[in-house]
C-alpha cells in the first residue's frame, strides 16, 4: 500500500482547495469579459436558456487555458504565503525540510496539471471551440425579437423602418405609424401612414402579419415607367383596412459545425500536422511550377532553354526540360528597331509595356494565393504550438508563485492578489505580442509562442534560487543601499553616546590612531592626484587603497565612539562616509581602458560625472584630515588637563 509522508498531505491539503477557489474565480473573471465582449450578439434575439447556457459551457471551456495558470500563480502564492506568514515555513526549515522537499508534493501535482493539460488541449479544447464559435455565428444570424420602441424608428426587421408615436401595451396595438419600405430597393420605396395597427408572428414563426387601419399608402413606379428619370410613375392609395405579410424567420436556426472543424480552432495535433504538411506541398510545387513557368516563357522570341533529348521505355526520343538558356549570345534589342518608323517603334514598346502589365498581375495574383497559404501554414503552427505552452505555462507560474509566496510571507487575497494580477498582465501582453508577430510571418513561429515561457522561465529560475537560500529580495533597505551607491548618493554618519562604555578610550592611544589615519588622508590625496581624460581611464582613483582608508576610518571612529566626551562624539559625526564608487576606476584593464576613451561620445560624459565625484571625494579627504586636527586638539587638551591634575595632586 502506498504510504504517503504526513507533510506531503499537508501540502497538498494546503493547496488543492486554494487552487480549486481561484481556478473558479479566474473563471468566472474571464467569462464576464466574453460576455461584454459577445453581450450584443445574445441580447434582445428571445434565445432560450438552454441555449445560452450551452454558450457559456462551451465558452467556458474554451477560457481554461487563459485561467488555469493565473489560478495555479495565485494559489501557489497564496498558500506559500500562508506558511509563510503562520511561520510554519521557518519551523520547516527549522526542522531539516528544505523549500525544495516541501514544494516535492506539489511539483508532481504540477506535473499531472500539465500532463492533464496537454491532453485537454488536444482532444477537448478543439470539440468546445467548434460548438461554442458554431453557436455563436448561428446567435449572429437570429433575427431579434420584436420590441418596436415608441418615438423612434426601428431598423431590425430586413428592408422596414418602422415609426410608432404610441403604443397600447395592454392590447398592442401601435398608434400613428409610419412604415418604410426598402424591400424592394431604394428606387421603388414605398411610404405607408396609419392611424394604428397591429403586429403579429405566423405560427411558424417565419413571417410577420402587419394589420392597418386608417392610412395612405405612397409608392414610386419606376420599373413601370418608360425610362425617362424626369418621368417616374408614381401610386398613391387610400385605405381603411389593409394587410401586409413581412418576411422574417424568428427561429433559432444552428449552423452547421462541418465548416467551423475544418479551421484549425477545431483541429487536433495529428490534423494540424497534416494541414500543414499538405499546405506545404502544395506551396512548393506551386512555387516549382511558377518558376518553371517564368523561365521557360520566351522573350522576344527567343526561349530560355535548351531542348534536350533522351530515349524513354520504348525507344522513343523524348524532349526533357533543361534549366540552361540556348542562347550563345545576349539578344541585341537595339536590332530589333532599326530601322523602322516611330509609330512601328511605340507601336512595339506598347506592346511590350502591356505585355509586362499582363505579366505582373499574373503573378501578382499568383502571388496572393501563395500568401493565402503561407498564413494558413502559421495559423495552423500556431494552434499547434499552443497545445504545448500551456502546459510550460503551468509549470513556470508555479515556480514562479510558490518561492515568492515563501519571499513575501504575506497569505490571504490582498498582496498575492496583486502580484499575481500584475505578472499574468505581463506574461499575457508577452504572449500576444509573440502570438500576433508569429502569426503575421514577422518571426518564426516557435519563436513567437515560446516569448512569454522564455521571458518568464528565467524570472522562476530567480525566485527559486532566492527562496531556496532565504535571500532578501524585497528587502528595502538593500535597494536602497544599492540605488545609493549606484547613483553616488552621500550618506550621513550618526554616532550616538553609550550609556555603557565597555572599553574605555586611552588619550595617548586615540592620539596615536588619529595621526595614523591622518597620515594615510595625507598619502591618498598625493597618491591620486587630478587625472586628464587618458589617466582617468586608465588609472582612476586606487579604489583598492580607498576600502583600506575607508576600514582605518571605521576602525577609529568605532573605538572613540566610546567616549565620555561629548564633544568627541559631535565631532565623529564630521567624518565621511567613504563610498567606493565604481566610476571612481571603472576598469581594471588597460586595454578595456583604451576602448572607452577611444568612444568618445560614451567616454566623456562619463569622465566629467567622474570629475565631480572625484572632487566631492577630494573634499571628504580634506574634511577627514581637518577633523583629525580637531580631535587631535581635543585629546591633548585632555592629556595636559590630566598632567596639570597629577601636578597639583
Amino acid at each position: 500500500m502506498l504510504k504517503v509522508k504526513r507533510l506531503y498531505l499537508f501540502m497538498l491539503q494546503s493547496f488543492l482547495p486554494l487552487l480549486v477557489m481561484t481556478f473558479f474565480i479566474c473563471l468566472f473573471i474571464v467569462l464576464m469579459q466574453f460576455l461584454w465582449r459577445y453581450i450584443d450578439d445574445l441580447v434582445g434575439k428571445g434565445l432560450g436558456i438552454d441555449v445560452i447556457g450551452e454558450l457559456f459551457f462551451y465558452a467556458a471551456l474554451t477560457m481554461v487555458p487563459m485561467a488555469l495558470p493565473l489560478a495555479i500563480l495565485l494559489a501557489s502564492l497564496m498558500t506559500f504565503g500562508n506558511l509563510g506568514e503562520q511561520f510554519e515555513l521557518t519551523a520547516m526549515k527549522a526542522s531539516g525540510v528544505s523549500l525544495i522537499k516541501s514544494m516535492r508534493p506539489l511539483i508532481v501535482l504540477m506535473i499531472l496539471i500539465a500532463i492533464g493539460a496537454f491532453f485537454f488541449q488536444n482532444n477537448v479544447l478543439p470539440i468546445a471551440q467548434t460548438k461554442m464559435w458554431t453557436l455563436l455565428f448561428s446567435m449572429r444570424q437570429k433575427s431579434p425579437e420584436l420590441e418596436i420602441p415608441e418615438g423612434v424608428f426601428y431598423d431590425q426587421i430586413p428592408g422596414f423602418n418602422l415609426f410608432v408615436e404610441q403604443k397600447d401595451r395592454e392590447t398592442g396595438t401601435l398608434h400613428d405609424m409610419m412604415i418604410y419600405d426598402m424591400s424592394q430597393g431604394f428606387d421603388n420605396a414605398r411610404v405607408i401612414l396609419a392611424d394604428s395597427g397591429r403586429l403579429a408572428m405566423t405560427e411558424d414563426q417565419t413571417h410577420l402579419f402587419l394589420k392597418l387601419w386608417d392610412g395612405e399608402m405612397f409608392e414610386n413606379l419606376r420599373e413601370q415607367g418608360s425610362g425617362n428619370m424626369k418621368n417616374v410613375p408614381y401610386r398613391r392609395e387610400s385605405f381603411l383596412d389593409k394587410e401586409i405579410m413581412i418576411k422574417f424567420d424568428a427561429n433559432f436556426n444552428r449552423m452547421d459545425e462541418g465548416g467551423m472543424r475544418n479551421q484549425y480552432v477545431g483541429k487536433n495535433i495529428a490534423e494540424l500536422q497534416h494541414t500543414i504538411d499538405s499546405v506545404n506541398l502544395r506551396v512548393d510545387s506551386m512555387g516549382v511550377s511558377y518558376g518553371t513557368a517564368l523561365r521557360e516563357q520566351p522573350l522576344l522570341g527567343v526561349s530560355y532553354y535548351k531542348p534536350v533529348y533522351t530515349l524513354n521505355e520504348n525507344g522513343e526520343s523524348e524532349q526533357e526540360r533543361n534549366p540552361e538558356v540556348a542562347m550563345a549570345h545576349p539578344v541585341n534589342v537595339d536590332s530589333v528597331l532599326q530601322g523602322k518608323t516611330s509609330g512601328v517603334t511605340m507601336s512595339y514598346l506598347n506592346s511590350a509595356l502591356n505585355s509586362a502589365k499582363r505579366n505582373r498581375q499574373d503573378f501578382e495574383y499568383k502571388s496572393f494565393s501563395l500568401v493565402d497559404d503561407m498564413k494558413t501554414i502559421r495559423r495552423h503552427a500556431v494552434e499547434l504550438q499552443k497545445k504545448f505552452t500551456l502546459s510550460f505555462a503551468c509549470i513556470i507560474f508555479f515556480f514562479i508563485g510558490a518561492p515568492l509566496g515563501a519571499i513575501i510571507r504575506k497569505g490571504g487575497l490582498g498582496m498575492p492578489l496583486v502580484i499575481s494580477v500584475f505578472l499574468f498582465i505581463f506574461y499575457y501582453i508577452i504572449d500576444n505580442t509573440g502570438q500576433k508577430m508569429a502569426r503575421d510571418g514577422k518571426i518564426e513561429v516557435w519563436e513567437g509562442m515560446w516569448l512569454s515561457s522564455m521571458v518568464l522561465l528565467p524570472l522562476g529560475i530567480f525566485f527559486t534560487y532566492k527562496a531556496v537560500n532565504d535571500s532578501a529580495v524585497f528587502n528595502r533597505d538593500a535597494y536602497v543601499n544599492f540605488f545609493r551607491k549606484l547613483i553616488g548618493k552621500n550618506e550621513t554618519r550618526n554616532v550616538e553616546m553609550k550609556t555603557i562604555v565597555m572599553d574605555e578610550v586611552v588619550p595617548s592611544v586615540a592620539l596615536e590612531r588619529i595621526a595614523a589615519l591622518r597620515e594615510s588622508s595625507r598619502r591618498f590625496l598625493e597618491h591620486n592626484t587630478r587625472r586628464d581624460y587618458l589617466q582617468y581611464w586608465l588609472k582612476g582613483i586606487d579604489r583598492k587603497e580607498l576600502r583600506g582608508l575607508s576600514s582605518e576610518l571605521e576602525n577609529l571612529v568605532e573605538y572613540l565612539s566610546n567616549t565620555r566626551d561629548k564633544m568627541v562624539v559631535i565631532k565623529l559625526m564630521d567624518f565621511p562616509v567613504l563610498r567606493s564608487l565604481w566610476i571612481y576606476h571603472p576598469t581594471n584593464y588597460r586595454w578595456l581602458g583604451y576602448v572607452c576613451a577611444a568612444i568618445f561620445p560614451v567616454g566623456f560624459p562619463v569622465y566629467l560625472i567622474a570629475r565631480r565625484d572625484t572632487a566631492t571625494l577630494r573634499a571628504e579627504i580634506n574634511t577627514m584630515i581637518a577633523t583629525c586636527d580637531a580631535l587631535t586638539d581635543i585629546y591633548k587638551t585632555h592629556l595636559a588637563s590630566s598632567a596639570d591634575v597629577a601636578t597639583e595632586k
